[in-house]
Protein backbone atom coordinates (compact mmCIF):
# COMPACT_ATOMS: atom_id res chain seq x y z
CA UNK A 1 0.00 0.00 0.00
CA UNK A 2 1.25 3.09 -1.05
CA UNK A 3 2.05 6.24 1.46
CA UNK A 4 -0.08 9.25 0.63
CA UNK A 5 2.60 11.49 1.48
CA UNK A 6 5.25 9.87 -0.68
CA UNK A 7 2.60 9.93 -3.75
CA UNK A 8 1.69 13.85 -3.18
CA UNK A 9 5.37 14.25 -3.04
CA UNK A 10 6.26 12.64 -6.46
CA UNK A 11 2.87 13.94 -8.06
CA UNK A 12 4.09 17.82 -7.01
CA UNK A 13 7.78 16.64 -8.57
CA UNK A 14 6.36 15.37 -11.47
CA UNK A 15 4.30 18.89 -11.92
CA UNK A 16 7.49 20.51 -11.16
CA UNK A 17 9.22 18.79 -13.98
CA UNK A 18 6.74 18.79 -16.44
CA UNK A 19 7.24 23.15 -15.70
CA UNK A 20 10.75 22.31 -16.30
CA UNK A 21 10.31 20.62 -19.73
CA UNK A 22 7.67 23.02 -20.75
CA UNK A 23 9.83 25.81 -20.64
CA UNK A 24 12.80 24.13 -21.90
CA UNK A 25 10.42 23.40 -24.66
CA UNK A 26 9.69 26.98 -25.43
CA UNK A 27 13.02 27.88 -25.02
CA UNK A 28 14.05 25.64 -28.17
CA UNK A 29 11.23 26.70 -29.85
CA UNK A 30 12.09 30.36 -29.86
CA UNK A 31 15.82 29.46 -30.62
CA UNK A 32 14.45 27.26 -33.94
CA UNK A 33 11.89 30.10 -34.91
CA UNK A 34 15.49 32.63 -34.77
CA UNK A 35 17.37 30.49 -36.76
CA UNK A 36 14.87 28.69 -38.81
CA UNK A 37 16.83 29.25 -41.91
CA UNK A 38 19.85 27.82 -40.89
CA UNK A 39 17.59 24.75 -39.46
CA UNK A 40 15.44 23.29 -42.57
CA UNK A 41 18.90 24.11 -44.90
CA UNK A 42 20.58 21.79 -42.35
CA UNK A 43 17.66 18.94 -42.70
CA UNK A 44 17.68 19.49 -46.28
CA UNK A 45 21.13 18.95 -46.35
CA UNK A 46 20.59 15.71 -44.25
CA UNK A 47 17.90 13.99 -46.51
CA UNK A 48 19.34 15.11 -49.35
CA UNK A 49 22.51 13.10 -48.67
CA UNK A 50 21.51 10.02 -46.46
CA UNK A 51 21.31 7.82 -49.27
CA UNK A 52 24.53 8.69 -50.12
CA UNK A 53 25.45 8.44 -46.72
CA UNK A 54 24.65 4.84 -46.35
CA UNK A 55 26.06 3.56 -49.10
CA UNK A 56 29.52 5.27 -48.31
CA UNK A 57 28.99 3.47 -44.58
CA UNK A 58 30.62 -0.09 -46.34
CA UNK A 59 34.09 1.71 -46.55
CA UNK A 60 34.40 2.17 -42.69
CA UNK A 61 33.21 2.08 -39.42
CA UNK A 62 33.21 5.36 -38.45
CA UNK A 63 30.00 7.24 -38.99
CA UNK A 64 31.61 10.56 -38.21
CA UNK A 65 34.92 10.29 -41.33
CA UNK A 66 31.66 8.45 -43.56
CA UNK A 67 29.49 11.50 -42.78
CA UNK A 68 32.17 14.12 -43.74
CA UNK A 69 33.53 12.62 -46.61
CA UNK A 70 29.17 12.49 -47.99
CA UNK A 71 29.59 16.38 -47.19
CA UNK A 72 32.71 16.87 -48.99
CA UNK A 73 31.57 14.81 -52.04
CA UNK A 74 28.07 16.39 -52.32
CA UNK A 75 27.16 19.14 -50.21
CA UNK A 76 30.21 21.39 -50.55
CA UNK A 77 31.17 21.20 -54.55
CA UNK A 78 27.24 22.11 -54.52
CA UNK A 79 27.79 25.22 -52.03
CA UNK A 80 30.74 26.13 -54.01
CA UNK A 81 28.71 25.89 -57.67
CA UNK A 82 26.08 28.42 -56.23
CA UNK A 83 28.40 30.95 -55.19
CA UNK A 84 30.20 30.42 -58.71
CA UNK A 85 27.01 31.17 -60.28
CA UNK A 86 25.77 34.37 -57.87
CA UNK A 87 29.67 35.63 -58.85
CA UNK A 88 28.32 35.24 -62.33
CA UNK A 89 24.78 36.60 -62.44
CA UNK A 90 25.98 39.72 -60.60
CA UNK A 91 28.87 40.63 -62.89
CA UNK A 92 26.75 39.93 -65.79
CA UNK A 93 24.18 42.47 -64.30
CA UNK A 94 26.63 45.01 -63.65
CA UNK A 95 28.02 44.62 -67.13
CA UNK A 96 24.11 45.05 -68.05
CA UNK A 97 23.82 48.18 -65.82
CA UNK A 98 26.67 49.72 -67.51
CA UNK A 99 28.75 49.35 -64.15
CA UNK A 100 32.81 49.50 -65.09
CA UNK A 101 33.80 47.88 -62.21
CA UNK A 102 34.58 43.72 -62.48
CA UNK A 103 34.38 43.96 -58.68
CA UNK A 104 30.78 41.17 -57.38
CA UNK A 105 28.79 42.84 -55.30
CA UNK A 106 25.97 40.26 -53.74
CA UNK A 107 22.72 41.14 -54.68
CA UNK A 108 21.05 40.04 -51.55
CA UNK A 109 23.76 41.86 -49.36
CA UNK A 110 22.82 44.93 -51.46
CA UNK A 111 19.08 44.96 -50.66
CA UNK A 112 19.89 45.00 -47.22
CA UNK A 113 21.67 48.31 -47.46
CA UNK A 114 19.21 51.69 -47.65
CA UNK A 115 19.75 53.34 -51.07
CA UNK A 116 21.86 56.10 -49.35
CA UNK A 117 24.40 53.24 -48.03
CA UNK A 118 23.95 51.06 -51.91
CA UNK A 119 24.73 54.20 -53.93
CA UNK A 120 27.50 55.22 -51.56
CA UNK A 121 29.09 51.70 -52.14
CA UNK A 122 28.74 51.55 -55.75
CA UNK A 123 29.83 54.98 -56.29
CA UNK A 124 32.85 53.96 -53.95
CA UNK A 125 33.80 51.09 -56.37
CA UNK A 126 33.74 52.78 -59.16
CA UNK A 127 35.83 55.86 -57.74
CA UNK A 128 37.61 54.45 -54.75
CA UNK A 129 39.59 58.20 -54.47
CA UNK A 130 36.18 59.37 -52.71
CA UNK A 131 37.32 57.07 -49.66
CA UNK A 132 39.88 59.74 -48.80
CA UNK A 133 37.52 62.27 -49.05
CA UNK A 134 34.00 60.30 -47.23
CA UNK A 135 35.96 57.36 -45.26
CA UNK A 136 33.38 57.62 -42.41
CA UNK A 137 30.08 56.70 -44.39
CA UNK A 138 31.92 54.45 -46.82
CA UNK A 139 33.23 52.13 -43.96
CA UNK A 140 29.59 52.29 -42.17
CA UNK A 141 28.58 50.62 -45.58
CA UNK A 142 31.76 48.43 -46.19
CA UNK A 143 31.24 46.92 -42.53
CA UNK A 144 27.20 46.11 -42.97
CA UNK A 145 28.37 44.42 -46.90
CA UNK A 146 30.93 42.70 -44.61
CA UNK A 147 28.19 41.76 -42.32
CA UNK A 148 26.23 40.26 -44.95
CA UNK A 149 28.45 38.37 -46.22
CA UNK A 150 29.72 37.00 -43.19
CA UNK A 151 26.03 36.30 -41.85
CA UNK A 152 25.67 34.36 -45.27
CA UNK A 153 29.02 31.97 -44.90
CA UNK A 154 27.94 31.50 -40.95
CA UNK A 155 24.50 30.18 -41.74
CA UNK A 156 25.40 27.88 -44.57
CA UNK A 157 28.63 26.72 -42.22
CA UNK A 158 26.48 25.73 -39.30
CA UNK A 159 23.65 24.17 -41.82
CA UNK A 160 26.59 21.95 -43.24
CA UNK A 161 27.57 21.30 -39.57
CA UNK A 162 24.02 20.27 -38.51
CA UNK A 163 24.19 17.89 -41.29
CA UNK A 164 27.26 16.53 -40.42
CA UNK A 165 26.11 15.84 -36.65
CA UNK A 166 22.37 14.28 -38.31
CA UNK A 167 24.51 12.45 -40.59
CA UNK A 168 27.02 10.96 -38.23
CA UNK A 169 24.65 10.43 -35.22
CA UNK A 170 21.81 8.60 -36.92
CA UNK A 171 21.26 5.17 -35.58
CA UNK A 172 21.57 7.07 -32.52
CA UNK A 173 18.91 9.54 -32.96
CA UNK A 174 16.69 7.25 -34.25
CA UNK A 175 17.14 4.48 -31.43
CA UNK A 176 16.52 7.35 -28.97
CA UNK A 177 13.49 8.42 -30.40
CA UNK A 178 12.33 4.72 -30.36
CA UNK A 179 12.90 4.64 -26.97
CA UNK A 180 11.01 8.14 -26.32
CA UNK A 181 7.94 7.20 -28.39
CA UNK A 182 7.62 4.32 -26.03
CA UNK A 183 9.02 1.38 -28.85
CA UNK A 184 9.25 0.82 -32.76
CA UNK A 185 5.12 -0.31 -32.79
CA UNK A 186 3.48 2.67 -31.06
CA UNK A 187 1.55 5.23 -33.36
CA UNK A 188 4.09 8.39 -32.61
CA UNK A 189 6.76 5.75 -33.97
CA UNK A 190 4.86 5.18 -36.97
CA UNK A 191 4.16 8.76 -37.84
CA UNK A 192 7.79 9.33 -37.30
CA UNK A 193 8.88 7.18 -38.85
CA UNK A 194 6.26 7.80 -42.24
CA UNK A 195 7.71 11.75 -42.03
CA UNK A 196 11.32 10.63 -41.97
CA UNK A 197 10.85 8.33 -45.15
CA UNK A 198 8.42 11.05 -46.72
CA UNK A 199 11.66 13.71 -46.09
CA UNK A 200 14.06 11.81 -47.29
CA UNK A 201 11.99 10.69 -50.52
CA UNK A 202 11.26 14.52 -51.69
CA UNK A 203 14.76 15.85 -50.41
CA UNK A 204 16.73 13.11 -52.48
CA UNK A 205 14.99 12.63 -55.04
CA UNK A 206 14.66 16.61 -56.22
CA UNK A 207 18.52 16.77 -55.65
CA UNK A 208 19.04 14.33 -57.83
CA UNK A 209 16.75 15.57 -60.17
CA UNK A 210 18.80 19.25 -60.18
CA UNK A 211 22.20 17.33 -60.63
CA UNK A 212 20.75 15.59 -63.56
CA UNK A 213 19.01 18.19 -65.18
CA UNK A 214 22.07 20.83 -64.87
CA UNK A 215 23.94 18.65 -66.46
CA UNK A 216 21.89 17.99 -69.27
CA UNK A 217 20.67 21.65 -69.22
CA UNK A 218 24.34 22.59 -69.69
CA UNK A 219 25.29 20.16 -72.17
CA UNK A 220 22.38 21.36 -74.40
CA UNK A 221 22.92 24.77 -73.91
CA UNK A 222 26.88 23.97 -74.94
CA UNK A 223 26.03 22.28 -77.65
CA UNK A 224 23.76 25.85 -78.91
CA UNK A 225 26.73 27.61 -79.08
CA UNK A 226 28.77 24.68 -80.83
CA UNK A 227 26.51 24.49 -83.71
CA UNK A 228 25.14 28.37 -83.81
CA UNK A 229 25.79 30.59 -86.53
CA UNK A 230 29.20 33.12 -85.42
CA UNK A 231 26.63 35.97 -84.49
CA UNK A 232 24.45 33.71 -82.26
CA UNK A 233 25.45 32.03 -78.76
CA UNK A 234 24.09 31.48 -75.25
CA UNK A 235 25.92 33.23 -72.37
CA UNK A 236 26.79 32.19 -68.56
CA UNK A 237 26.23 28.35 -70.41
CA UNK A 238 26.78 27.04 -66.74
CA UNK A 239 24.63 29.42 -64.72
CA UNK A 240 21.68 29.12 -66.96
CA UNK A 241 22.20 25.28 -66.76
CA UNK A 242 21.82 25.18 -63.13
CA UNK A 243 18.97 27.50 -62.93
CA UNK A 244 17.00 25.40 -65.56
CA UNK A 245 18.06 22.30 -63.30
CA UNK A 246 16.69 24.90 -60.02
CA UNK A 247 13.53 25.74 -62.03
CA UNK A 248 12.23 22.27 -63.72
CA UNK A 249 12.18 21.48 -59.73
CA UNK A 250 8.19 23.04 -60.26
CA UNK A 251 6.06 20.49 -62.72
CA UNK A 252 5.01 22.13 -65.32
CA UNK A 253 6.71 24.67 -65.29
CA UNK A 254 9.98 22.60 -65.66
CA UNK A 255 12.71 24.26 -67.49
CA UNK A 256 10.69 27.10 -69.52
CA UNK A 257 11.35 29.40 -66.81
CA UNK A 258 14.91 29.52 -68.52
CA UNK A 259 14.94 28.65 -71.92
CA UNK A 260 12.01 30.27 -73.32
CA UNK A 261 14.17 33.56 -72.13
CA UNK A 262 16.99 31.81 -73.71
CA UNK A 263 15.34 31.57 -76.87
CA UNK A 264 14.15 34.88 -76.80
CA UNK A 265 17.89 36.45 -76.85
CA UNK A 266 18.69 34.27 -79.33
CA UNK A 267 16.11 35.27 -81.43
CA UNK A 268 16.87 39.11 -81.01
CA UNK A 269 20.73 38.54 -81.74
CA UNK A 270 18.87 36.82 -85.10
CA UNK A 271 17.45 40.00 -85.46
CA UNK A 272 20.49 42.14 -85.18
CA UNK A 273 22.74 40.22 -87.67
CA UNK A 274 19.72 41.08 -90.47
CA UNK A 275 16.99 38.24 -89.66
CA UNK A 276 19.24 35.32 -91.44
CA UNK A 277 19.09 32.90 -88.88
CA UNK A 278 15.48 32.38 -87.37
CA UNK A 279 15.39 29.02 -88.43
CA UNK A 280 18.17 27.96 -86.25
CA UNK A 281 16.42 29.87 -83.61
CA UNK A 282 13.41 27.96 -83.69
CA UNK A 283 15.17 24.56 -84.32
CA UNK A 284 16.50 25.60 -81.29
CA UNK A 285 12.96 26.22 -79.35
CA UNK A 286 11.87 22.33 -80.90
CA UNK A 287 15.08 21.01 -79.34
CA UNK A 288 14.83 22.78 -75.58
CA UNK A 289 11.09 21.57 -75.98
CA UNK A 290 12.37 18.12 -75.96
CA UNK A 291 15.08 18.34 -74.12
CA UNK A 292 14.20 20.44 -71.40
CA UNK A 293 10.21 19.92 -71.30
CA UNK A 294 9.59 16.71 -72.27
CA UNK A 295 11.94 14.82 -71.20
CA UNK A 296 11.98 15.53 -67.64
CA UNK A 297 8.15 15.94 -67.19
CA UNK A 298 7.62 12.01 -68.84
CA UNK A 299 10.61 10.07 -68.09
CA UNK A 300 13.33 11.76 -64.93
CA UNK A 301 11.00 13.20 -62.39
CA UNK A 302 8.49 10.53 -62.38
CA UNK A 303 11.20 8.15 -61.69
CA UNK A 304 13.62 10.51 -59.28
CA UNK A 305 10.51 12.41 -57.66
CA UNK A 306 7.66 10.39 -57.39
CA UNK A 307 8.28 7.15 -55.70
CA UNK A 308 5.99 7.84 -52.71
CA UNK A 309 4.56 11.84 -53.18
CA UNK A 310 3.21 13.38 -56.27
CA UNK A 311 5.14 16.02 -57.40
CA UNK A 312 2.01 17.91 -58.36
CA UNK A 313 0.96 17.88 -54.84
CA UNK A 314 4.59 19.39 -53.82
CA UNK A 315 4.28 21.94 -56.19
CA UNK A 316 2.16 24.32 -53.98
CA UNK A 317 4.26 23.92 -51.20
CA UNK A 318 7.29 24.82 -53.12
CA UNK A 319 5.69 27.78 -54.86
CA UNK A 320 4.07 29.20 -51.92
CA UNK A 321 7.00 28.63 -49.26
CA UNK A 322 9.12 31.46 -51.07
CA UNK A 323 6.39 33.95 -50.41
CA UNK A 324 5.30 32.93 -47.22
CA UNK A 325 8.37 32.50 -45.13
CA UNK A 326 11.22 33.97 -47.35
CA UNK A 327 13.82 32.12 -48.75
CA UNK A 328 14.15 29.11 -46.86
CA UNK A 329 10.26 28.53 -46.91
CA UNK A 330 11.33 26.72 -49.99
CA UNK A 331 12.43 23.87 -47.76
CA UNK A 332 10.14 24.38 -44.99
CA UNK A 333 6.97 24.95 -46.14
CA UNK A 334 7.89 21.08 -47.55
CA UNK A 335 8.24 19.89 -43.93
CA UNK A 336 5.11 21.31 -42.55
CA UNK A 337 3.12 19.89 -45.56
CA UNK A 338 4.30 16.25 -45.08
CA UNK A 339 4.00 16.82 -41.41
CA UNK A 340 0.26 17.70 -41.98
CA UNK A 341 -0.38 14.95 -44.72
CA UNK A 342 1.19 12.07 -42.28
CA UNK A 343 -0.76 13.37 -39.13
CA UNK A 344 -4.29 13.07 -41.47
CA UNK A 345 -2.68 9.66 -42.84
CA UNK A 346 -2.29 8.08 -39.52
CA UNK A 347 -3.42 10.04 -37.00
CA UNK A 348 -6.83 12.26 -37.08
CA UNK A 349 -9.29 9.24 -38.51
CA UNK A 350 -8.70 7.40 -35.28
CA UNK A 351 -9.02 10.34 -33.35
CA UNK A 352 -12.26 11.94 -35.07
CA UNK A 353 -13.67 8.24 -34.90
CA UNK A 354 -12.63 8.02 -31.33
CA UNK A 355 -11.06 5.15 -32.18
CA UNK A 356 -8.06 3.80 -30.40
CA UNK A 357 -4.89 4.84 -31.85
CA UNK A 358 -2.87 2.66 -33.94
CA UNK A 359 0.87 2.37 -35.82
CA UNK A 360 -1.15 1.78 -39.04
CA UNK A 361 -2.42 3.78 -42.11
CA UNK A 362 -5.75 4.79 -41.66
CA UNK A 363 -6.33 6.43 -45.24
CA UNK A 364 -4.05 7.67 -48.48
CA UNK A 365 -1.92 4.37 -48.88
CA UNK A 366 -0.97 5.33 -52.16
CA UNK A 367 -0.07 8.96 -51.34
CA UNK A 368 3.30 8.43 -49.11
CA UNK A 369 5.11 5.93 -46.98
CA UNK A 370 3.47 2.78 -45.28
CA UNK A 371 5.45 2.83 -41.98
CA UNK A 372 4.71 -1.04 -41.41
CA UNK A 373 6.90 -1.75 -44.66
CA UNK A 374 9.51 0.38 -43.20
CA UNK A 375 9.48 -1.05 -39.70
CA UNK A 376 9.64 -4.68 -41.07
CA UNK A 377 13.81 -3.78 -41.81
CA UNK A 378 14.11 -2.35 -38.41
CA UNK A 379 16.29 -4.05 -36.18
CA UNK A 380 14.63 -6.13 -33.16
CA UNK A 381 13.52 -4.22 -30.32
CA UNK A 382 13.26 -6.60 -27.26
CA UNK A 383 11.11 -4.57 -25.40
CA UNK A 384 14.40 -2.16 -24.97
CA UNK A 385 12.46 0.99 -26.15
CA UNK A 386 9.53 0.19 -24.54
CA UNK A 387 10.85 -0.33 -21.01
CA UNK A 388 13.79 1.20 -21.02
CA UNK A 389 16.23 -1.31 -19.81
CA UNK A 390 19.24 -1.15 -20.06
CA UNK A 391 20.21 -5.62 -19.53
CA UNK A 392 22.60 -4.53 -16.72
Amino acid sequence: MSNPLWTSIDNRSRIGWWLFVLALGVAAAFIAYSFVGMLVLGIFGYYATRPIYRRLSSLTDSDGVVAGLTLVIVLLPVVLLAFYAGIHVVQQAQQLLGSTSGVPIPGNVLDALSNEQRQTLLSAVRNPRQFVTNPGQLLQTGMKVASGLIGGILIVGLSLTLSYFLLKNDDDIEDGLAQLFGGRETTAHAYATAVDEDLESVFFGNFLFVIVMSLIAVVTYSGTNLFAPRELHVPMVFVLGLLTGVASLIPIVVGKLIYLPVVGYLGLQAMSSGGNHFGFVGGVLIVYFLVLDILPQTFIQPYMTGRQLDMVVMMFAYLLGPVLFGWYGFFLLPILFILMLESIRIVLPQLLHGEPLTPTVSMGASIGTNPGTVSENAPPDNGNAATGDDND
